[in-house]
């Protein structure tokens, strides 16, 4: 039987969702197998939100149409019947997992005080204990955002005693409270004044009811510009649609002349203008662009009115990035459809995604909630559990990594998730102004970020010093280093060679050659090791192996081979991989001849000789290194055949063939290239990496320089 958790509230907009989201995510990344139950759907209309969301996770491997318990329109109908439909659905998505997320309805029936007693019955029925969600605030809509009081710690706590009695009478097990959108200057409080609750409760039944309290964050019930645009059917006209994900954290209605309407500007606020008002667009396009006003969210254009021809050249040569929508809507519907638009936990908004993750990863004691779940830890290893753990390995001693690349957008974005999740310090390279103009456009929060130019006159010179000292016997001088070091990879570089940062990682908009150039001329090798190679961290559905080489090396001498076995090992040792090399040839054993199966074969001998301790198995083919029942007829005895961890190629055409095989045939997530070797930790982004990618290298390199020599 799965373990399984109800999550509720004792009303509407209490940030259920998000609480859904971050109890999903720790889940997942403490068993392999976890499921999500929507007892009553939120509209029979349009397919519901947060299951959608919910089911998008990357732990979660089930169809929608499996989720859902019963409508709103069969549990008016008849209740009882809708309950026997609910625990049915739900045992057969329980039979599929090993822990399931259920989510309780969303009180948009008007007037349902009864509403949260039905909830109790489901979790009874179902077996499941409750978590209960209580919101800080009232019904936040954004008129009222940053003016809606929060509510005090003993109105927390009277709401708190209140659902716990309802919860008590329909014989629900209450399992922990999360106090969400809690005032952020009252946290402890807060907890403290629905513990009491809970003690006056008595319902914890010889255990100590957790309560966690998660603050505050405007953001993220704030809409963002896209849910916007869908609740007025308006289309965008100008802008970039990357800055839809902003969230409008407020609302102006322009409806005055251009000198009344700039001092009324707000921090992230949508504008309402009337279409035919071209001299309040123009200045609220300067307003945002002056840097002297503050940053807009967006513009909404309303009413039956064209944009004349020079309105809309001048726009366009402005180049604002701001988004403008237009809604053929009169002033009032405008207003009225944006201040009813709520914000959503969607893929419109990733970074609100992410914020919400953060929040409950900083404020909830993940592995309290696991444990007092019953969740073991699974033997198993999947692509998320992996990633997890490198972002524990990297935030529990956080390091200091730079990022050249502050032109891009992906740089940007994933630079705010590290942050956000504390994974490492950052130094973001760009100029300042315009790296932080933009990341406030995409919604990104910087400020913990430390913002550099590479033609800062105090680091060129020193940089430019040290690189004409390293490089002398080249022939280079000041004046040349002082050139060459403005470049954002030597910058870079020379920052991590003079510990003002621990590592770097780029290439997501340079090529790997530029990337890892300064390295090889600044940072060096390690003692012992003549070449610089990587590996790829290749995610399967169970467990985690290492690939090398696979971007570096192109065809490498038995000298260069057992280099890479024995810098594989080290890095696999790194993230908790215990080493079991393999060095893959055509043959296994002594069962073939020829100059490739020679290279390996004397390269496994150097290993042995170089690093004793390692368990290394070679020449041997790759299914006798991973089946078991191969290796048991082609290599019995074998330490390493059938339990290979670590696999070494014998060339480059051969470990990208097979790890982009591995990769699209098994559904594998490719962590890397890792470059390994050097003194100090320089890692390649693809040049088509994703954002999660980039958070993954990050991480990587993070931990990686906790292992490097100050």
């Amino acid at each position: 039987m799965a373990q399984s958790i109800y999550i509720t509230s004792p009303e509407g907009h209490a940030g259920k969702s998000s609480v859904a989201l971050g109890v999903l995510d720790a889940l997942s990344h403490a068993t392999a197998r976890v499921g999500v139950f929507r007892a009553i759907a939120r509209s029979t209309a349009e397919p519901d939100y947060v299951l959608e969301m919910l089911l998008a996770h990357d732990g979660v491997d089930l169809a929608y149409s499996e989720c859902i318990g019963a409508t709103y329109d069969e549990v008016r109908a008849d209740p009882e019947a809708a309950l026997a439909t609910i625990v049915e659905r739900y045992k057969a998505v329980e039979a599929q997992c090993e822990a399931v997320v259920i989510v309780g309805s969303d009180y948009t029936d008007v007037a349902s005080p009864a509403e949260l007693a039905y909830n109790a019955r489901i979790a009874a029925n179902l077996g499941a204990p409750v978590l209960l969600v209580l919101g800080g605030r009232g019904d936040g809509h954004i008129e009222e955002l940053g003016s809606l009081p929060p509510r005090t710690p003993a109105e927390m706590g009277q709401i708190a005693s209140l659902s716990i009695a309802e919860l008590a009478r329909g014989r629900a097990q209450l399992f922990a409270v999360v106090a969400n959108r809690a005032d952020p200057e009252r946290l402890a409080e807060t907890i403290a004044a629905v513990e009491a609750s809970v003690r006056a409760g008595g319902r914890a039944t010889g255990r100590t009811v957790p309560v966690w309290a998660i603050p505050e964050d405007v953001s993220l019930v704030a809409p963002s510009m896209a849910s916007i645009l869908r609740s007025l059917d308006g289309r965008l006209l100008a802008g970039d649609p990357e800055l839809l994900t902003r969230s409008a954290l407020g609302i102006v209605v322009a409806g005055m002349s251009m000198v009344n309407v700039l001092p009324r500007l707000t921090e992230g606020a949508v504008v309402v203008i009337a279409a035919d008002r071209s001299e309040v667009l123009l200045a609220t396009l300067l307003a945002n662009a002056s840097g002297t006003f503050p940053s807009l969210a967006g513009i909404v254009l309303n009413g039956p009115f064209e944009i004349p021809d020079p309105v809309r050249r001048l726009i366009d040569g402005l180049g604002s990035k701001l988004p403008i929508i237009t809604s053929e809507f009169g002033t009032y519907e405008t207003a009225v459809r944006i201040m009813g638009t709520r914000g959503r936990l969607a893929a419109d908004s990733p970074q609100r995604y992410e914020t919400a993750l953060a929040l409950f990863e900083k404020n909830v004691d993940i592995d309290e909630l696991t444990v007092a779940l019953g969740i073991a830890r699974a033997t198993v290893v999947t692509p998320l559990m992996f990633e997890f753990q490198l972002v524990e390995r990297a935030r529990s001693r956080r390091k200091r990594i730079v990022l050249p690349e502050g032109g891009d957008d992906r740089i940007l974005r994933a630079a705010g998730t590290v942050l956000q999740r504390g994974i490492a310090d950052l130094v973001i390279l760009g100029e300042p102004v315009e790296v932080r103009a933009r990341a406030i456009e995409l919604g990104v929060d910087l400020q913990a970020a430390e913002v550099l130019s590479p033609f800062d006159p105090v680091h060129v010179h020193r940089f430019a010093e040290e690189y004409a000292r390293l490089r002398a016997h080249k022939g280079v001088t000041f004046e040349r280093a002082a050139d060459t070091v403005t470049d954002v990879s030597y910058f870079g570089t020379m920052m991590v060679h003079l510990g003002l940062a621990d590592g770097m990682v780029s290439g997501a908009a340079h090529t790997t050659a530029h990337t890892i150039r300064p390295a090889f001329e600044v940072i060096k090798t390690q003692p012992g090791v003549s070449v610089v190679s990587s590996v790829f961290l290749m995610a399967l559905a169970d467990r985690v192996l290492v690939y090398g080489d696979c971007a570096v090396i192109p065809d490498p001498t038995r000298e260069q081979l057992a280099d890479i076995a024995i810098s594989s090992a080290a890095t696999a040792r790194q993230f908790g991989i215990d080493p079991r090399v393999a060095m893959l040839s055509y043959s296994t054993g002594e069962s073939g001849s020829g100059a490739e199966v020679e290279k390996v074969r004397d390269a496994t001998a150097l290993v042995r000789q170089r690093a004793p301790e390692l368990l290394v198995e070679g020449p041997i083919q790759y299914d006798a290194a991973a089946d078991a029942a191969v290796a048991a007829a082609k290599m019995p005895g074998s330490e390493v055949a059938g339990r290979a961890t670590v696999f070494i190629f014998p060339d480059l055409n051969t470990g990208n063939n097979t790890y982009k095989a591995v990769q699209r045939s098994a559904g594998a997530v490719a962590i890397g290239p890792v470059l390994q070797g050097l003194n100090k930790p320089i890692n390649d982004l693809s040049r088509g990496a994703l954002v999660e990618d980039i958070v993954n290298t990050i991480a990587i390199t993070a931990i990686q320089a906790q292992g490097s020599p100050s």
